[in-house]
Order: C-alpha cells, then structure tokens, then sequence
C-alpha cells in the first residue's frame, strides 16, 4: 500500500517525529486505508545540504531551530 517519504531537515525531535508519523497515518486511514499498510519513510537533511532560492538553507533560516 502506500510509502509516503517525508523530506525534511535534521535535529526534529522523536516526539515531532512520532506526531508526523501518526498525522500521515490519520490522513490515510480517513480514505479507508488500513493503518497497517501505511509507510512512512523520514529523510533527515542537513540544512548545509538543502539549496532554496540560490541559498543554503542553513544560511536563509539560520534562525529557526527544529522543534
């Protein structure tokens, strides 16, 4: 059934982490899909490896902090 691949930066707490991957399950199960047959992969990037709008992310968001 469904594989769902979750991009995202490092440093994301296991307690985020763990909402994520129940809120991507709710999502599914309301279409009827068993929660069972949902995957979800996490990719962790750091943000020295992720490029936005010409800008290394770990330059534009220097500021903002994984929750």
């Amino acid at each position: 059934m469904p594989i769902v691949h979750v991009y995202m930066w490092s440093g994301v707490s296991r307690e985020a982490k763990k909402k994520i991957v129940e809120g991507i399950t709710q999502v599914f199960e309301s279409i009827g899909v068993p929660k069972q047959a949902v995957e979800i992969v996490i990719h962790e990037i750091p943000k020295e490896n992720w490029g936005i709008g010409g800008e290394l992310a770990s330059e534009k968001f220097k500021e903002v902090k994984p929750p």
